[in-house]
Parts: C-alpha cells; sequence; structure tokens
C-alpha cells in the first residue's frame, strides 16, 4: 500500500478565523495553508463560487442548524464569495512557495476556466455529480478530476465516469462521500470504498469524510486500509467556532494524529511475502521442536516410538522425521533428554 493522498478542505473556514482573529481573509487563508502543510497535508483545497450562480436565494439549508443558524445557503454562500482569480493567484503561488498543492472546487464555468492555470487537479463536488454539461466543461480541460459521490446511487457515478471519458479524459478518481453534515459513525459505509474498488478497477478510490473526528482517527484510518488512495477531509484551527464547516472538520492535531497512523501501518504492513524473516531465525531455531530421548539408551538399541518426545529446542532432528528415525538403532549411549541428531542413529 502507498501512503494516502491527503487533502485538508480549507474550503471558506478561514473567513470565521479572520473575523475571530481580527486578521484579513487572505492572511487567515495563508494561515490555514500554513498549518495543513505542518500537519503533513499534500493539497490545501479552497472552494471557488459567487453566491449568485451556485444558489437561489431560497434554497434551505441542509446542514444541522444548531451548529450554523444561517437558514438559506445563499445566506451562508454570501459570507463566503468575496475571493476572486487574483486571490486564488496569490494562494496558489504560497502553496507553491511552501510546498504543498493547491487545490480549489469550482462551481461555476467562470472559476473553473479561471483555476486551469492554478490546479494540477479539478475537485467536483457531490453537489455537481448530476451536472452532467458542467463535468464534461471540466472534462474538456484534460487534467485529472477528482469527484465526491455524496448522496449518489452507482449509476449516477457511472455516468459521471462515462462523460469524463467521453472527452478523452481518463484520470479520474472517485470519493466516496455521505453528504451529511455531520454523517454518523453507523452512516459512513466505508465498505463501499471496497464497492467502487470492485466496480471501476481502473480508477483511483478516495474517501472524502464528514464524520466528528475521533480520539484516534480510526475511521480515516480505516478508509485508506480498505484502499482510499485519496483521503480528504474539512480542515480548521478551530473546531468551536460557529459555521458549517468547523464544528465537523478536523484540525492539524487531527490530521497528524492520521499522518502518524498511516506512517506506522505503513511499517508495520511491510512485504505481501510468507516467510522467514531474520528477526525470527533465533526464536525459530529456539521456540521448535526435535525428537528427544525419553530414556538412557546403549549403543545398538532399536528406538521405538515411546523412546522418543518432541520438545524444544528446533536444533536437533524434525519431528516430522518420526517414521524415519523409529526402528533405527543408537550408535552411542546416549542419555535421556538427549536431543537427537542425525549422527547418532
Amino acid at each position: 500500500m502507498k501512503k494516502p493522498y491527503l487533502i485538508a478542505e480549507i474550503g471558506v473556514n478561514f473567513y470565521d478565523t479572520a473575523k475571530e482573529l481580527g486578521i484579513s481573509p487572505m492572511e487567515a487563508a495563508k494561515m490555514y495553508v500554513k498549518n495543513a502543510k505542518e500537519a503533513g497535508c499534500d493539497a490545501a483545497k479552497f472552494q471557488s463560487y459567487k453566491a449568485n450562480t451556485i444558489v437561489s436565494k431560497n434554497s434551505p439549508a441542509y446542514w444541522d442548524t444548531s451548529k450554523e443558524p444561517t437558514k438559506t445557503q445563499h445566506e451562508l454562500f454570501l459570507k463566503h464569495d468575496h475571493f476572486n482569480k487574483e486571490d486564488y493567484e496569490e494562494l496558489c503561488r504560497y502553496c507553491k512557495e511552501i510546498g504543498i498543492d493547491f487545490m480549489s472546487t469550482p462551481f461555476d464555468y467562470a472559476s473553473a476556466d479561471y483555476l486551469a492555470d492554478m490546479v494540477d487537479v479539478y475537485k467536483i463536488s457531490s453537489s455537481d455529480l448530476s451536472n452532467t454539461p458542467f463535468i464534461r466543461h471540466i472534462a474538456r480541460k484534460g487534467k485529472p478530476i477528482y469527484i465526491s459521490l455524496g448522496a449518489a446511487y452507482l449509476s449516477e457515478a457511472e455516468e459521471a465516469v462515462r462523460v469524463i471519458k467521453e472527452e478523452g479524459n481518463n484520470n479520474i478518481c472517485l470519493l466516496h462521500c455521505v453528504l451529511s453534515y455531520p454523517t454518523a459513525n453507523e452512516n459512513a459505509n466505508l465498505n463501499v470504498i471496497k464497492t467502487l474498488k470492485t466496480v471501476f478497477p481502473d480508477l483511483m478510490i478516495g474517501y472524502s469524510d464528514h464524520t466528528m473526528p475521533d480520539d484516534n482517527m480510526a475511521i480515516l484510518t480505516a478508509a485508506w486500509m480498505l484502499g482510499a488512495q485519496v483521503i480528504e477531509k474539512h480542515f480548521t484551527l478551530n473546531k468551536t467556532l460557529k459555521g458549517n464547516d468547523h464544528y465537523h472538520a478536523g484540525d492539524p492535531s487531527d490530521f497528524r494524529k492520521f499522518v502518524a497512523n498511516v506512517d506506522v501501518l505503513m511499517s508495520a504492513l511491510g512485504s505481501s511475502e510468507k516467510t522467514v524473516f531474520p528477526c525470527e531465525m533465533v526464536p525459530r531455531r529456539e521456540a521448535r521442536r526435535s525428537l528427544v530421548l525419553t530414556r538412557d539408551m546403549k549403543a545398538g538399541e532399536v528406538i521405538t516410538e515411546t523412546d522418543l518426545m518432541p520438545k524444544r529446542p528446533g536444533t536437533g532432528i524434525n519431528p516430522r522425521y518420526m517414521d524415519i528415525v523409529v526402528g533405527r538403532k543408537v550408535l552411542r549411549d546416549l542419555e535421556e533428554d538427549t536431543i537427537l541428531t542425525w549422527e547418532m542413529i
């Protein structure tokens, strides 16, 4: 197994942090990028949209309004749609400076177009899985596409893949995702990762997570163990902040736990070859058994089955050769508890 490609889904969380700390949104965004890099993430991902092009004005909330009280999607998006092409260009440059990949999910044609010179990979949101004209537009740009499958039937995933491939683009990663904020652990349904690997054997498969971070980041770790090659999770610097994507996000400490889990397991997984390791050679010799005499025997006596008992260590004749040893004569006087070797019989 390889280490997963880890995406810190910053989204628009930096706006709330900017307000909390009394700094500019750009300063906060760069703070998020820096922390994501230090936590071991491979990519820092944002969201590029304008409220008026992503949602109609009366679209109701679909999140936990006890955590994020904003009643309409349009009202929420208006709070976080201030960045333009130039802002993302600045963030892209900053990401390159500190050595982390820049990503941003486009939610309209304009952002998809201006991001073309900034991103190496396009991420398409679950919300656009059925927006096949938009998917086709992005596919034509010829760049790898990661696409989330939240609230989707398998047939919808198949249709999106077909549309992308029709444009000659075969570099696709499907991200298992549950579109519920937060996703209850019992709804994470991580086994879908295995299903996607079976149904789409030629594609990369990943996982976009919305569960509440657990103490050991076990859910993300399990997703990777089940075969997720890309892991995406919302990222925050303060899980207590009000806002749709803070309370279920992971903070730098959570992400470091997951990275540490992967490091430990990468070491422990090792090779798939079943063989004897150098560290096992001495225990193999000392803990296995040899044929040992149960009584004193004189030279010339014939060995019977009752004269033998398998005992440790394994430095003598292996018990598998019991039938060969029985019926042979001992060549010299031997004491009880002697470990037999072939030179003795």
